[in-house]
């Protein structure tokens, strides 16, 4: 049998459908948190964002929780669990910037979680209050530039529990972007897998006031 016509034949073979992301089935959480004035520079004052109305004085929200696989991780996946309201969804406005947001993580992630749209939205504030937010970066009063180590010795010392590899700083357009915790199934840290850690690569980065 030639070698052609082996890969003629392959080609011929159906391809294997790639396995379905299942609801309840992963191996940790990524707690993500969003450096507010960041985003409302790049997003959100384009959008008329209600969480970048000046005198809100917002610096980190959640972006999201999010189930992980040791390598990659699960969305959209199915579930048996009905939606959110948008009443439910709205609540999580005060710590998610917009209940828009927090329907849009329960629709990719949440869903993957395998809890109740309630339980995800109970399991985000959770986590979120397991974190203390370096008082430095509070009231934020100006700009100030820094290496992004620097803000993950922050977070260490404000939450000695943590390790550097159970934490990740993201950075875009030269800026600050999102502060990234893994954590266990039951909100514990941990360090995270390897492709979570892939912290910016630039000397400093820009940390815009609180407004």
């Amino acid at each position: 049998m030639t070698r052609l016509f082996c890969l003629a034949l392959i080609a011929l073979l159906p391809l294997q459908a790639p396995a379905e992301d299942v609801a309840g089935r992963f191996d940790y959480y990524v707690l993500s948190l969003s450096w507010s004035p960041a985003w409302c520079r790049q997003e959100g004052y384009a959008r008329d964002a209600a969480q970048c109305d000046r005198g809100r004085g917002i610096d980190f929200t959640v972006h999201g929780l999010w189930p992980q696989y040791e390598r990659g991780w699960p969305q959209d996946c199915r579930t048996d669990q009905r939606d959110p309201s948008r009443r439910e969804s709205a609540s999580m406005a005060d710590l998610m910037g917009s209940g828009g947001l927090a329907w849009y993580q329960w629709q990719k992630h949440g869903r993957c979680s395998g809890l109740s749209a309630a339980d995800y939205y109970a399991a985000t504030r959770d986590a979120a209050a397991r974190i203390a937010i370096p008082e430095v970066f509070e009231d934020l009063d100006r700009d100030i530039r820094l290496p992004p180590s620097v803000v993950e010795e922050a977070f260490i010392e404000a939450n000695p529990e943590l390790s550097r590899d159970g934490i990740t700083v993201t950075c875009r357009d030269a800026a600050l972007q999102e502060v990234r915790i893994c954590l266990t199934r039951d909100l514990q840290p941990r360090d995270c897998a390897r492709d979570v850690l892939r912290d910016c690569a630039r000397p400093d980065i820009l940390m815009e006031q609180v407004r």
